[in-house]
């Protein structure tokens, strides 16, 4: 069956860096644009980076643009996203997803959700 485990999450000072990670089984990476997403209790989920399937093309919201970069390898089935600069408003759960489609990630949809990792973000 398919999994999505994501890791990498933790306490770290403002200021400070993270590489999330997410590990995917099950199916053909090729064949799936990644992306991750945060959520706040009280907020609505928020789309924070997109990549294609091959990686060629990738996007950024733009609350991380310049302090996040998201890449891929798919011959060990991973999507990564590393995060420079952390911010108080950085703090959030974060899952990686698998859909079909690059255009409709926009949309907050996805065909495969992954386990959540939290990043706490303090003073």
């Amino acid at each position: 069956q398919v999994r999505l485990v994501g890791s990498g999450g933790g306490l770290v000072q403002a200021g400070g860096s993270l590489r999330l990670s997410c590990v995917s089984s099950g199916l053909t990476s090729r064949s799936y644009a990644m992306a991750w997403f945060r959520q706040t209790p009280g907020k609505e989920r928020e789309l924070v980076s997109r990549i294609s399937g091959s990686g060629g093309i990738s996007g950024y919201s733009d609350s991380v643009k310049g302090r996040f970069t998201i890449s891929r390898d798919n011959a060990k089935n991973t999507v990564s996203l590393q995060i420079d600069v952390l911010k108080h408003e950085d703090t959030a759960d974060y899952y990686c997803a698998a859909v079909r489609s690059y255009q409709n990630i926009l949309e907050g949809s996805a065909d495969y959700w992954g386990q959540g990792t939290q990043v706490t973000v303090s003073s």
